[in-house]
């Protein structure tokens, strides 16, 4: 048996190893950590002028890139005017609808920022047992003015 004194020095002992190894102080065998990118940056200090201007600069520039792959109401406009035009009857109710062929012809004609909302995936994914596989133009539209 071990005597209490014994046990407390194991224990600190261990205790130091494994902090140093969370410290840094002793490098693990595991080397995994090392390919991990980094994904936190601390804010600027108030005293770090140039790093907070450098922040302010970068986060201005991204939310204008941001904009302007928003959609302005001329662009929503002619959006709905070419669904509008190309939707494929019968309609359900009062429910205007577009099957994929014409959804793909609106895609080529309505512009390069909408070219995002024009792909297989969104229109199955809009797909609602519709006897005829078409979508609702009008959720469709309204998937766009919520995304886009």
């Amino acid at each position: 048996k071990k005597s209490e004194q014994e046990l407390k020095d194991e224990e600190m002992e261990l205790f130091t190893k494994y902090y140093m190894e969370w410290k840094g102080g002793k490098k693990s065998d595991n080397i995994s950590y090392v390919n991990i990118p980094r994904f936190y940056y601390r804010l600027p200090a108030e005293d770090e002028v140039l790093l907070q201007k450098l922040r302010e600069e970068s986060r201005a520039v991204f939310l204008q890139r941001k904009s302007r792959e928003l959609l302005d109401n001329e662009e929503l406009q002619n959006l709905w005017f070419l669904l509008d035009k190309h939707q494929t009857s019968p309609m359900i109710g009062e429910e205007a609808m577009i099957n994929y062929e014409n959804f793909l012809k609106v895609g080529e004609k309505a512009g390069p920022k909408c070219k995002q909302f024009f792909t297989a995936k969104i229109f199955a994914k809009l797909l609602h047992n519709d006897p005829y596989g078409r979508i609702s133009i009008m959720q469709f539209f309204n998937y766009v003015m919520r995304k886009g």
